[in-house]
């Protein structure tokens, strides 16, 4: 799997500031400290470390391929797969599906993807809290994006973006009306988080506790 160096927009002012403040530290230290020891390289190390780690939170993968594969749910996000059971959903659909979540660390792509075809026939943005993403009251009570996808058969499920505790910024650009292309960018969440998808009972599961899920390649399950 080929990752592309180039940087998603939403990094700019992030990565700017970052500089500036990586700068900033490492001229105060040599104008209070001007002789050269180790403590100021190892500030340097860390300070590089946290430029890098801020730059490569941005990344888009802009050369994975996309799986292609008739009915598949395909995962919207990198992560592990932190949730898999039958719950209630009663934001919209008002029944039992069965949830699927993924929990992104900061050292995940934050760039979140269309899981299948379709069309956005509902979109709702929820503020909220910021609980620690894998708690389960995080997917009602944190800062979250409702989203249902259907498809041309009539097949809808629904993908919510979850803002966690150190995530503060969800992006999403959607409305009504929008298409869904399985592998497009649906949006991105900032800093770690988590995205969960409800689907029928019905559906294939491909996925169990624990796994590894990257964005727009894993199959999460197959719908009837």
């Amino acid at each position: 799997m080929k990752i592309s160096k180039r940087l998603h927009e939403e990094g700019t002012k992030a990565i700017l500031i970052t500089l500036v403040i990586v700068v900033a530290l490492g001229v105060l230290a040599n104008w209070l400290w001007p002789s050269q020891t180790v403590w100021h390289y190892l500030l340097y190390a860390f300070l590089l470390i946290v430029l890098v780690l801020t730059i490569r939170f941005f990344r888009v993968p802009i050369w994975r391929e996309t799986t292609l594969e008739e009915d598949a749910v395909l995962a919207p996000a990198d992560g592990e797969i932190a949730a898999n059971e039958e719950v209630m959903e009663d934001e919209y659909f008002h029944d039992k599906r069965r949830q699927i979540s993924i929990f992104m660390s900061i050292y995940d792509v934050h760039i979140n993807f269309f899981p299948f075809d379709g069309e956005v026939t509902y979109y709702k943005y929820h503020p909220g809290k910021f609980l620690v993403a894998f708690k389960p009251k995080s997917s009602t009570d944190n800062e979250h994006n409702t989203i249902i996808l259907k498809d041309k058969k009539g097949r809808e499920i629904l993908v919510r973006q979850i803002a966690g505790f150190v995530a503060r910024r969800i992006v999403c650009d959607l409305e009504p009306g929008d298409e869904a292309i399985a592998g497009e960018e649906l949006g991105m969440i900032r800093f770690g988080s988590r995205v969960d998808v409800f689907l029928p009972l019905d559906a294939d599961v491909k996925v169990k506790m624990g796994d590894r899920a990257t964005g727009k390649e894993t199959v999460l399950a197959r719908l009837k």
